[in-house]
């Protein structure tokens, strides 16, 4: 199964919550991909999914479980940002690249 999942182009998707509600985000790929997560309110959720996923966000309202909204995958696609190189005192703690 992982070698099936390493032939899956995989994403980088990000997904915001902007309500005051929690929410539970569903992923649902190829090959029995399945990603779920729970999202607070105004938190951003970033993760991997295959390309052709559906991505589900749902709720708990009165009548049970409410499907708010099913976004494409691709929709989501966040740009990926290297981390910043950590600093100390404004200094580059990497003594490799701090000149001599």
């Amino acid at each position: 199964m992982l070698d099936q999942l390493s032939r899956t182009e995989q994403i980088d998707c990000g997904y915001r919550n902007g309500s005051d509600r929690m929410v539970i985000l569903r992923c649902i790929g190829p090959d029995q991909f399945f990603l779920e997560r729970v999202v607070f309110p105004f938190e951003l959720l970033t993760f991997f999914c295959p390309d052709s996923s559906e991505v589900e966000i749902w709720t708990h309202g009165l009548g049970g479980p409410e499907l708010l909204e099913s976004i494409e995958a691709h929709d989501l696609v966040v740009e990926s940002v290297p981390p910043p190189e950590p600093t100390v005192g404004g200094i580059d703690a990497n003594p490799w690249l701090q000149a001599s």
